[in-house]
C-alpha cells in the first residue's frame, strides 16, 4: 500500500468535488427512474452541477461552484432559475478553494452560511487494512437481488432516534437500492442485518457514504468492519483514493481520522432566503 498522501490543494479538491457531484448525479438519475413524478433532474451550468431531487431532499443543491474557474453572474442567474422553476430552495455546497468570485457573488446576492462539512480523504492501495481488531461475529457483504428490503429497513432504523427524518430516510434508502452506479453493503451480526453503507466511484476516487447502524448494535464494530470492507473493495476495483464527508467534530469524523483519513477542507453550504 502506498503511504503517499496527496497535498490538500486545488487539484485534490477538484477530484473530490467532482466525485461527490458524480455520486449525486447517480442518485438523481435513480430517483427519476424510481419516482418519475418527482421530476428529479440535474444540469451542468458553467461547470457547476445543479441537482434537483424534490424541494425537501438534501440532494437538491449544487456542487462544484467555482471549481472550474470564475463564476459568471449569468451562470448563477441560470442556476437560481433552475431551482425557482421547480419550487425548490437554493443551496450551494462550496469548497473553500473555489474561485473567489463564487463567494463574492453569493454574499452580494444575500446568501447566508447554513452548514459546514468536513471533507476527508486517504490514499488506498494493495494490502489496505485498518488498525484494530475486527469483531469475528460480524460479516459484510454486497447487497444481492433479494436484499433490498432488509437494506432499506436497517438503513432507516439507524435513524430511529430522529423520528422527524424517518420518512425522508426511507425515501432516500429506497432510491439507493435502485442505483446502477453504486454498491450497497449489509453488515450482519450472527446472521442479523445491523448496519448498511454505500460506495460510489468517480475517476480514481471512491466515495464512502450512507453508513447507518441500528441503535442496539452500536459499539460492536459494525462500522469498522464496513469501512475496511469497502476500502478493500475500492482497491480491488482499481481506485487509489477514498473520500468521506462528515459533520465537523462529529463521531463520524473522529472515526474516519482514527482510520487514516485526513481533513482536506471544510466545505460551506450557502442558502438563499433562509
Amino acid at each position: 500500500m502506498t503511504d503517499v498522501c496527496p497535498f490538500s490543494d486545488l487539484t485534490l479538491a477538484r477530484r473530490l468535488e467532482l466525485a461527490e457531484a458524480a455520486g449525486c448525479r447517480g442518485f438523481v438519475e435513480a430517483r427519476a427512474r424510481v419516482e418519475p413524478a418527482v421530476g428529479a433532474t440535474w444540469r451542468e451550468i458553467g461547470g457547476t452541477f445543479a441537482m434537483f431531487d424534490g424541494p425537501a431532499s438534501p440532494i437538491t443543491q449544487t456542487f462544484n461552484l467555482g471549481m472550474a474557474g470564475p463564476v459568471e453572474a449569468a451562470h448563477l442567474d441560470e442556476i437560481e432559475a433552475f431551482y425557482r422553476e421547480r419550487g425548490a430552495p437554493i443551496f450551494h455546497e462550496v469548497c473553500p478553494l473555489a474561485d473567489d468570485s463564487a463567494r463574492a457573488l453569493l454574499v452580494a446576492r444575500g446568501y447566508q452560511v447554513v452548514e459546514f462539512t468536513s471533507v476527508m480523504y486517504r490514499p488506498i492501495g494493495k494490502g489496505v487494512s485498518l488498525e484494530g481488531r475486527r469483531n469475528p461475529r460480524l460479516s459484510v457483504r454486497t447487497m444481492g437481488p433479494t436484499d433490498a428490503e432488509p437494506w432499506i429497513a436497517t438503513s432507516v432504523a439507524g435513524w430511529s432516534e430522529f423520528p422527524e427524518y424517518i420518512a425522508l430516510m426511507h425515501g432516500l434508502s429506497v432510491v439507493n437500492t435502485h442505483r446502477t452506479d453504486a454498491r450497497c453493503y449489509l453488515v450482519e451480526l450472527e446472521g442479523r442485518t445491523v448496519a448498511t453503507g454505500g460506495l460510489t466511484f468517480q475517476d480514481d476516487v471512491a466515495l464512502l457514504a450512507g453508513a447507518s447502524t441500528i441503535p442496539e448494535a452500536r459499539q460492536q464494530g459494525a462500522q469498522f468492519a464496513l469501512l475496511e470492507h469497502r476500502l478493500k473493495d475500492a482497491v480491488d476495483a482499481g481506485y487509489s483514493l477514498a473520500m468521506m464527508c462528515a459533520r465537523p467534530g462529529s463521531g463520524s469524523q473522529r472515526n474516519a481520522e482514527r482510520h487514516g483519513f485526513r481533513i482536506a477542507y471544510t466545505r460551506v453550504k450557502w442558502g438563499l432566503g433562509m
